[in-house]
């Protein structure tokens, strides 16, 4: 086994993992929050909040949610909109999301119509294989640019 097929394999059984877990935590779209949260289990927010999420396991911004302010979380599932940093081992930028921020993933899933508009930094799970720098700005997945002299 190859180890691309082997690191497709283990962000699969992350994704299934967090799609199988029920959501622990839901913030309603008539809710707006302010300040830092962490949660623990799946978490979606329908609302706004406005500040940082410190620490978190999987979570789901839906389409109609808004976060202002920076997420460190396990796994991220993006369907609404983030002006912020995005720090997590898994990033889905669904096709009717906005990220406006630095995204830092070890694996990064971008469908075609998410706006991304910032850095994109894919890192190993074990940070001494290496980093990949992807700076760009983007509207679809296929118009970012890669900056092939990283150390």
């Amino acid at each position: 086994m190859s180890l691309f097929g082997k690191k497709h394999e283990i962000d699969q059984n992350l994704n299934q993992a967090a799609d199988a877990e029920a959501i622990s935590s839901l913030f309603d779209k008539n809710m707006v929050i302010t300040g830092t949260i962490s949660f623990k289990g799946k978490a979606r927010i329908d609302g706004a909040i406005n500040g940082d999420i410190t620490e978190g396991d999987h979570l789901i911004l839906s389409e109609s949610g808004k976060i202002t302010g920076n997420i460190r979380t396990i796994s991220f599932n993006c369907y609404g909109t983030l002006e912020g940093d995005v720090q997590a081992s898994s990033v889905i930028a669904r096709k009717t999301c906005s990220i406006h921020g630095r995204i830092e993933a070890a694996s990064l899933t971008v469908e075609p119509g998410a706006a991304i508009d910032g850095e994109i930094r894919a890192t190993a799970k074990d940070r001494g294989q290496g980093e990949e720098r992807v700076q760009g700005s983007s509207s679809t997945s296929s118009a970012v640019t890669v900056d092939s002299d990283t150390p």
